[in-house]
Order: structure tokens, then sequence, then C-alpha cells
């Protein structure tokens, strides 16, 4: 993979690049990760295909110094100035898009559906409502109670443990939280990569009527053991869309994009 920067605004953006296939695959990463997650891609997607993967702000090699948020007119822009040949063309885009990453592709889709042949949600965020998301990034005075936990987590650290006792929070949420919020400098960096991501967030009517509307195909992968985010819960989104959206569960928890998936994961992204 090719590591490449561009300069947008005053920021820089870093991005990765693989390919010269005439199809484009836009892909976009999980919290905490960067492009360079999708390079077990590489030398199996073929020669159909280029890969491009941008780093989000506050992750990867992004330099963001254009303050809170980060919005979708953003991204297109970062993507335009990346991909101007393939995204004039209006044939046919590919997205990709893990865990977070998920938001950013059906906001794409949402925005310019004319562009996008096919969408590959993996263990995607966005497809439905997060009290606790919500109440942190969109509300001011969960946005105050949220800077104050991550400068001051004690008390959340008390509860966190309560629900664990009487079983409120499994496992597996119980340490995914609890490796976030283990030190000063993780929790600021959630601070701002959620604070700069909370305009990242899709209107899924919309999205389905796009969906509908041009024929998009959608293609969900999850884990079956996955807590973080759950296949059962995406019976909503898939009502109305079935001619064009097709589940696929494999045995795995969260963390999907590993060399054990990519047969899978190609099969969705080519079929």
């Amino acid at each position: 993979m090719d590591s490449l920067f561009i300069t947008y605004k005053t920021s820089t953006i870093h991005y990765v690049r693989t390919g010269l296939g005439k199809s484009l695959l836009l892909c976009f990463h999980g919290y905490g990760e960067s492009g360079s997650t999708f390079h077990f891609l590489e030398n199996i997607l073929g020669p159909d295909f280029t890969l491009i993967a941008l780093d989000f702000p506050f992750h990867g090699e992004t330099i963001w110094k254009e303050g809170l948020p980060f919005t979708a007119e953003d991204l297109i822009a970062i993507l335009e100035q990346i991909a101007p040949s393939f995204w004039a063309e209006q044939e046919g885009v590919y997205l990709l898009g893990y865990s977070m990453g998920g938001k950013a592709a059906l906001k794409i889709l949402e925005a310019v559906p004319k562009k996008i042949k096919k969408i590959i949600l993996i263990a995607p965020d966005g497809l439905g409502s997060n009290f606790w998301y919500s109440f942190a990034t969109q509300n001011l005075v969960g946005n105050r109670l949220f800077l104050l936990t991550m400068k001051r987590p004690g008390w959340f650290f008390l509860v966190l443990q309560l629900t664990k006792k009487t079983g409120l929070v499994n496992k597996s949420i119980f340490k995914f939280v609890n490796y976030y919020l283990h030190d000063k400098r993780v929790r600021l960096e959630l601070y701002d990569r959620w604070m700069t991501m909370r305009k990242i967030t899709p209107d899924i009517k919309k999205v389905k009527a796009n969906i509908f509307e041009y024929r998009i195909l959608t293609r969900l992968l999850y884990g079956k053991y996955d807590h973080i985010v759950r296949h059962d819960r995406v019976g909503g989104f898939m009502g109305g869309i079935e001619p064009f959206c097709k589940l696929s569960i494999v045995e795995s928890g969260h963390q999907l994009l590993q060399t054990k998936n990519e047969d899978i994961i190609i099969e969705l992204i080519k079929n």
C-alpha cells in the first residue's frame, strides 16, 4: 500500500492507496484504527479495484486542525481531492465501512447516492440510535458531563463495576469500556474523536429510501458473538430493502477485519 498525504484547509490528511483497477473501493476504519487496517485486502482484491482508505481526524497519521466537528461536507471534499477522476465519472463507487466507519459510509450514501454502486457494512455503527453516544455528543448537558468524566472518571468506574456485578453489563462491554478509559491520554482522545465525528450521523430513513430508489446493493457482515454491535438488531434496517440487502453472520466477535474473514469480505465486495 502507498502511504500518501494531502492538505485540506489547514489540516494534513493521511490515506493509503493500492491497486490500479477501474472500480473505486473507499474504505472507512473503526474507532482507534487507521486506513492501514485494510492492508490484508491488498493482495486479494484483484485487478479490478483501486482501494483508498483515509485516516479520520485524531486517528492514524492525519493531523486535524479544523476544530470540531468533522462534517459530511468535509469528508466528501477530501475524497474529491484524493480521487477526482473516480469521483467525477459517477460510474459507481464501492463503500466499505467497519464499525465507526460504517457511519461515514452511510453518510456518503445519504449525501450522494447516485455515485454509489454498492455499500458493504461490517459490524457497522450508525444503523440504530445509541442513547449514551447521543447524550454525550449532541446534548449540551451531556457534553459537559462527558468532558468532566473524561477528566475525572472515578465515579464512572464505580458505576461500571456495580453494573458488571449486577449483570447489567456483560464482560465484553466491561472490557471494551475499561480499555478505552484506563488512562487520561486515551480518555481525552476518546472525547476528541467522538466530538469530531458527532456530525457523521446518517439519517437511516433517507439512507433506505436512497438504497431503494437507486437500487444500491447493500451487504451486511456481523460477528455471531459480537456484543458491541449486535446482529439481532439489524432487522429494522433491512425491512423494505430486502431485494437489495443481504446479511451474513460469521463465527467471530467484533474484530472482523482479519485474514480468516478475507474470503467472505471479498465475496461481499465482488458479488
